[in-house]
């Protein structure tokens, strides 16, 4: 029998109340179709394996098997029963997906039919995860497509250099879910991590740097040092080397997607080549001279080399967040913009990108970039991976091109998976297994046309907070594997509460292979409160932001009621219950209780992150009236603001007995400036 998998704990429970049953269906991620029944087909000694596939694709297959779990034979010539078959077939009428597959699976053997290597790769996948202890398969049918193209993991090397070793156990952990693009972040300020013949400062110098922790240097003297000088932290990956990788992750279905950043976040490449830049001065900037014909004949010069080792289709070009300062005042390039008619710097931006993807076009490749390409212009076939949000994929796509989706709110997994006291230091936020669960890169704001242009999905690991494989691997698993679900099934076939259960079998399946996951059986979750609405004397009156005292544009936390609306912020600012104020002016509010009434407390919770630059506010002021004109100050709090690495909450309150209609809540800025985030003024 055949049925479409909608829960599929419903569907384990529905077709059997065998206790045996209730773990055949721990497959991540869950597959389009099941049909399952009772009994099981048992791999044994005599088991054979038989492929019918293209020469290339028999002999990964026969490897894939070979280094799994299913170990059986190849048969001399085809059997008749007890085997395992592998099909490679030209058409099938439920597959629409080269990577799709449909698994039969009987009491005398296994037939996994697919339109491609790649498919019946993925079947195995699941034949795996599908296996018991004692070698049984259940009996039944199998129906799986993948829902996009694209489904990747950025591992950062640049900020924290990991060897040859570790990125292939993670090609092993990524095929094993169905995640079948490795984009590899190369190049940054801190770190070039690989050789290039022609330019082999880039490998002496600019790979070497004074401090093992990003953060020591980044905010030390962010110096470099020449390669064997003693204390040198750094690595690269020779050209052997990447070799090595690359013909790794295609024996797993695997593309390696090269990143070399340009124009900016290149300080690196400007020490060690310092004409590449616009002073002509190392450790000045961190952008390429856009005016300077050198700089093109360099970033060919090493595009050439890149593509020779990477077969990729799409080469990623970075170019985010540049700074653009030094092209203003720079003659090179005022006389560029000049001669090609380019009106501001973000065409200027948009000049190198044109070039660089003609260039790339010409030797048969894809531009691939962060969503800043779109700024001046985007080149005419370009792909985007829109990190800022998914606007700029939206955006890309009203104009034709093809979009990965990474926005940082569900896809930066740097950011703390659990109460931030309970993890290692991370970049901030929160981002647990539930919310990158929770994600849908298919808005109902795109139309039928441009949802063909959504390629796909990634999930990023920046390492300037994870030093170390292991570190790397705690903050990886298992929320790739929520994503790996969000990429490859459909929305209508998942479900958190049981997704949940096969991730904490997934943990320790990791875990048995030499893995480092979060404990998700031990997970905290989201700050108290933050559960449930507040109910006090203020929600749902009128806040009045008192002169210069406005919310910051990017965190309005719904605006002018946000303060008052009963809902208690979590553990990061960008939950959208937090509301931001960067003027110098800071908090500065008046709530209107509508009549005179008793008031026994003033609260208001605030939280620090010294990375991004959010603080505590230096002084508390919290005064009441009658009138909303005269003010009796109630209590004045001097907090002194300390910089540290913690992320830290703090309540900030008055506890008494007044008679009063208004209330007015002051929270100064410190002297280190940045944000102050309040989540909500709770009057009882």
């Amino acid at each position: 029998m055949r049925k479409v998998l909608g829960v599929s704990l419903l569907l384990i429970v529905a077709l059997t109340s065998c206790v045996h049953h209730t773990e055949v269906l721990s497959v991540i991620p869950v597959p389009l179709e099941v049909g399952l029944q009772r009994g099981v087909f048992a791999l044994d000694e005599q088991t054979q394996l038989w492929v019918d596939a293209p020469e290339a694709d028999k002999d990964l297959l026969v490897g894939c098997v070979d280094s799994s779990p299913l170990k059986v034979a190849v048969a001399s010539e085809r059997p008749t029963r007890n085997a395992l078959f592998l099909e490679v077939v030209d058409a099938h009428p439920q597959l629409n997906s080269p990577e799709g597959y449909v698994l039969t699976i009987q009491k005398d053997g296994v037939v996994a039919q697919a339109l491609s290597g790649a498919g019946l790769f993925y079947a195995l996948q699941t034949l795996v995860q599908l296996m018991d202890e004692e070698c049984n398969l259940p009996l039944g049918t199998i129906v799986d497509c993948p829902r996009f193209a694209y489904r990747g993991v950025m591992i950062d090397v640049s900020r924290h250099f990991f060897g040859v070793d570790f990125v292939k156990k993670q090609i092993d952990a990524m095929a094993y879910y169905k995640l079948n693009h490795l984009h590899l972040h190369l190049t940054d300020a801190a770190g070039w991590r690989l050789e290039i013949k022609r330019y082999p400062r880039l490998t002496e110098l600019a790979a070497w740097r004074t401090d093992t922790l990003w953060k020591d240097w980044w905010n030390g003297g962010r110096q470099y040092m020449e390669r064997g000088t003693e204390g040198a932290y750094g690595g690269y990956y020779t050209q052997d080397q990447i070799r090595e990788i690359v013909e790794y992750a295609r024996e797993h279905y695997i593309t390696v997607v090269p990143e070399i950043e340009m124009p900016s976040h290149s300080e690196e490449v400007l020490v060690a080549y310092p004409e590449l830049s616009c002073s002509h001065e190392p450790y000045k900037e961190s952008d390429f001279c856009v005016g300077n014909e050198q700089v093109f004949e360099f970033l060919e010069n090493v595009l050439t080399e890149v593509m020779e080792l990477f077969p990729s289709p799409y080469i990623h070009i970075g170019g985010d967040e540049a700074s653009k300062q030094s092209w203003k005042s720079c003659p090179r390039c005022q006389a560029r913009m000049e001669a090609e008619g380019l009106a501001d710097v973000d065409e200027l931006q948009s000049y190198l990108i044109h070039r660089i993807e003609a260039f790339l076009n010409a030797h048969g490749r894809t531009l691939l970039g962060w969503d800043e390409i779109l700024d001046g212009g985007l080149p005419p076939n370009a792909m985007v991976m829109s990190w800022r949000g998914t606007e700029g994929g939206l955006k890309a796509m009203a104009m034709g091109h093809r979009a990965i989706m990474t926005p940082g709110e569900y896809c930066y997994l740097d950011a703390y998976q659990d109460a931030p006291h309970t993890q290692p230091e991370a970049f901030g936020g929160y981002l647990p297994l539930q919310k990158v669960y929770a994600f849908d890169p298919l808005s109902d704001t795109i139309s039928e046309a441009q949802r063909t242009l959504l390629y796909g999905l990634q999930g990023n690991l920046f390492a300037e907070y994870i030093p170390t494989e292991e570190h790397m691997e705690y903050m990886a698993y298992p929320r790739i594997l929520a994503l790996a679900e969000v990429a490859w099934s459909l929305p209508a076939n998942k479900d958190y509460d049981d997704f949940r259960r096969r991730a904490m079998k997934a943990v320790d399946e990791l875990r048995g292979k030499g893995y480092h996951p979060f404990d998700l059986r031990n997970e905290v979750g989201n700050r108290p409160g933050a559960d449930k609405p507040l109910t006090h004397l203020g929600v749902g009156k009128i806040v009045a932001y008192v002169d210069g005292s406005a919310y910051y544009s990017g965190y309005t936390a719904g605006g002018d009621t946000a303060l008052v609306d009963g809902l208690r912020g979590g553990w990061t600012y960008g939950d959208k219950r937090w509301q931001g104020f960067l003027g110098r002016k800071g908090v500065d509010v008046i709530i209107d209780l509508e009549y005179s009434q008793p008031v026994t407390s003033v609260s208001a919770d605030f939280m620090q992150i010294c990375g991004p630059g959010v603080f505590m506010p230096a002084q508390i002021i919290i005064s009441s009236s009658l009138d909303g004109e005269h003010f009796t100050e109630l209590k004045r709090i001097d907090n002194e603001v300390v910089r540290d690495d913690s992320v830290t909450f703090t309540t900030f309150g008055w506890d008494g007995s007044v008679e009063t209609r208004y209330i007015r809540y002051q929270a100064v800025r410190s002297d280190f400036g940045g944000f102050l985030f309040v989540d909500e003024v709770v009057v009882e």
